[in-house]
């Protein structure tokens, strides 16, 4: 059986950009950087980590056929949007807009510290879809040395596609309309994590949380398919039918690694 390949995505290759208030890095093609290298993968069109400082953030702006899905790592995030949601989100949740037909909201720190989050965009596999907001909480107990399914599409077992909150073990992940599943771990210095994979393609990244880097990589570790990786580093993965992936953690802290499995 062939094995799973993966591509480096460098954190230091990454587009980037400083505007004081937001500090971002972008594994897609996004605003002023634009790589036909890496335009989308699947269903994946847009990663960004964010860091936003206090006081500030994304003020009120549109969407169309995206599905959007804050990951929050620290600090707080503020939402507020076109169908009345108002809420506030903390480590461990994950907010997911299908902007379907259209939606506006915005997106801001809230409180007097920083939110550092990761913004990622799918592409939908209906159009012309109702707006829909959802939300979902994942403790980091729940992620310790295990993969916890926080994204998943709307057909797949398990998913609630009509609850609009879950902060409970066992609610499910948050139903996208995109052909993909998103998984988190928290993993632990010397522990390893296989994942079985459904899709041909699929994509890793390793979170950021050491603090704000410009250069190459550093902090937390890991191992993927022979390829080393540390935080804001990624890789595009190539699936043989019905593999399952390694991942290794060979540093000296815990990595916090997001994985999605594009079908």
């Amino acid at each position: 059986m062939s094995e799973i390949k993966a591509i480096p995505r460098l954190s230091q290759d990454r587009g980037h950009a400083d505007h004081g208030w937001l500090k971002t890095f972008h594994t897609f093609s996004f605003a002023t950087f634009q790589d036909l290298g890496h335009e989308r993968y699947g269903a994946l069109r847009v990663i960004n980590e964010d860091r936003v400082a206090a006081h500030t953030g994304f003020g009120t702006h549109s969407h169309r056929e995206f599905e959007i899905f804050s990951y929050v790592v620290e600090g707080e995030l503020e939402h507020k949007d076109s169908m009345g949601n108002i809420e506030v989100l903390k480590r461990g949740d994950i907010q997911l807009t299908s902007a379907g037909m259209g939606i506006s909201h915005s997106e801001k720190a809230h409180g007097d510290r920083p939110v550092h989050f990761l913004q990622i965009w799918s592409l939908p596999s209906p159009s012309r879809l109702p707006p829909k907001y959802f939300t979902r909480h994942f403790s980091d107990a729940e992620k310790q040395d295990a993969w916890v399914r926080v994204v998943a599409n709307v057909d797949a077992e398990g998913v609630q596609k009509d609850l609009r909150e879950g902060s409970k073990q066992g609610e499910g992940p948050a139903p996208v309309q995109s052909p993909l599943t998103m998984y988190a771990t928290l993993l632990n210095q010397g522990k390893s994590l296989s994942q079985a994979m459904k899709g041909p393609k699929g994509y890793v990244h390793v979170v950021m949380r050491s603090g704000y880097n410009e250069g190459a990589a550093n902090g937390a570790t890991i191992r993927v398919a022979g390829q080393t990786l540390r935080e804001g580093d990624g890789a595009y993965l190539h699936v043989p039918f019905a593999s399952d992936i390694m991942i290794e953690n060979i540093g000296d802290r815990v990595a916090e690694v997001i994985l999605f499995d594009l079908e």
